[in-house]
């Protein structure tokens, strides 16, 4: 999350240039401002730091699932994929889940990263269970200092069983208390319109 300005604010530094600049503006008129006034539709708008190429944003809601996708060049394809915040009991994130299509090239025809808090005991693994099915365990692949992560390769009879179910679970371990589970919620509706929807992503 960006930092706020602490030592002056956007208000106050705008209030001390305010006079200069007016001086300036009204004494004289330069060329550019001229030419800017025989061709106003060659001014440029501007646009938010934060929703260029390249950016991220949730471009609608497929029931429980969220479509996250980036934003691209006008004219090409923006790539999207599944999203879902994972809830304790109390409605407090605690994991998330990011799941895309791949290419009908492999065993695996879809992807996810799973997302769970540091505190997370690494080697009791991930599981997810599908209406009381019997779970799939699946190892973390990596850590940073905002959480672990788990990278899932999902096969044709996974994703079936996704659009056919009507809950999921997933299941992790903490490390202070290894012989508890903290069993997460993950709803399956609108799962199928939304996978439908999800871009085909290279692995990486």
């Amino acid at each position: 999350m960006p930092k706020l300005l602490t030592t002056l604010s956007v208000s106050a530094l705008l209030a001390l240039s305010a006079p200069a600049f007016a001086q300036t503006a009204t004494t004289e008129t330069t060329p550019a401002a001229t030419d800017v006034q025989k061709a106003p539709e060659s001014l440029s708008m501007g646009q938010a730091a934060d929703e260029g190429p390249g950016t991220a944003y949730v471009k609608e809601a497929v029931d429980d699932w969220q479509m996250e996708c980036i934003r691209v060049e006008e004219g090409q394809e923006e790539p999207c994929q599944m999203f879902q915040p994972l809830l304790d009991d109390q409605q407090n994130q605690v994991a998330n889940i990011r799941l895309f299509r791949l290419p009908e090239k492999g065993e695996a025809v879809a992807g996810a990263l799973v997302a769970v808090p540091l505190e997370t005991l690494l080697t009791a693994q991930l599981s997810i269970t599908v209406d009381g099915a019997k779970p799939q365990r699946y190892p973390f692949s990596v850590c940073d200092r905002l959480g672990c992560y788990a990278r899932i390769g999902f096969r044709a009879a996974d994703v079936a069983a996704f659009k056919k179910g009507a809950k999921a679970t997933v299941t992790l371990v903490p490390f202070v208390a290894p012989d508890q589970k903290v069993d997460l919620p993950m709803s399956l509706k609108g799962f199928t319109a939304a996978y439908e929807k999800t871009s085909i992503i290279q692995a990486q």
